[in-house]
């Protein structure tokens, strides 16, 4: 899709390279520059490809969807009091656009594994709605081995978790040992997959998530992230 043109000041603020007063500054400096040399001011209307920033390339345009490797300690929060944020490991830059990147859902802090972020509100809602059912992967050590019936009470769709009005969806098991399982849902309810295992008796100890959807997290180490194509969903 071809964007149209907008005036340089809101495109660089937007992606958060800086605020509008300050583009007619970074002109004069030489840190902001047309791919074909051309005079450039802060009113002037150009696409999104066609400007440089420090000799680079701008960000992806609104609509970015970024794949990350949460590391276990870190919140999925905008707010710094609750401690070291998801945020805190993208470009300071990121933090600025507007829209503002979010998370898609959340990961709790002592939770690891795949995290999607992303700008796009459409997208966000439409994977974090429940109507939709995006299957979600996780791995779960247990603080005591399993009884045996625990896959059947999961895939009842009958279990209901404490505080609840209505019962979980089925949700899939797959026991690796005792004391390790995988746990496919498709519902994002509140520290879920630790009250489901609370539920029946036991204490999730470490948790990382493995998938969502078809998205893995591949070769990315913890605290690493990519971009990915919003097509993918």
């Amino acid at each position: 899709m071809k964007l149209s043109k907008v005036r340089l000041d809101k495109l660089l603020s937007s992606l958060g390279y800086c605020t509008r007063k300050e583009v007619a500054m970074l002109l004069r400096e030489g840190i902001i520059t047309h791919t074909l040399n051309l005079y450039l001011k802060s009113d002037t209307k150009v696409a999104h490809d066609e400007i440089l920033f420090d000799n680079e390339p701008l960000d992806p345009p609104a609509g970015m969807v970024i794949l990350m490797h949460k590391p276990a300690g870190l919140v999925c929060s905008h707010d710094e009091g609750e401690g070291k944020l998801v945020y805190d490991l993208l470009p300071q830059r990121w933090r600025l656009r507007d829209p503002k990147i979010s998370t898609v859902g959340r990961l709790d802090k002592d939770t690891s594994g795949l995290l999607l972020l992303t700008d796009d509100g459409a997208l966000l809602h439409r994977l974090t709605s429940p109507k939709h059912k995006v299957p979600k992967v996780y791995e779960a050590t247990l603080d005591r081995p399993l009884k045996g019936d625990e896959g059947a009470v999961f895939a009842s769709g009958t279990l209901m978790l404490n505080g609840e009005k209505t019962p979980c969806l089925p949700a899939k098991l797959e026991v690796i040992d005792p004391t390790h399982v995988r746990l496919e849902i498709v519902e994002g309810r509140y520290h879920q997959v630790r009250r489901m295992f609370a539920s029946v008796g036991n204490h999730v100890t470490a948790l990382h998530r493995s998938s969502f959807g078809d998205l893995t997290l591949e070769d990315l180490k913890a605290g690493e992230y990519r971009l990915i194509d919003r097509n993918s969903f």
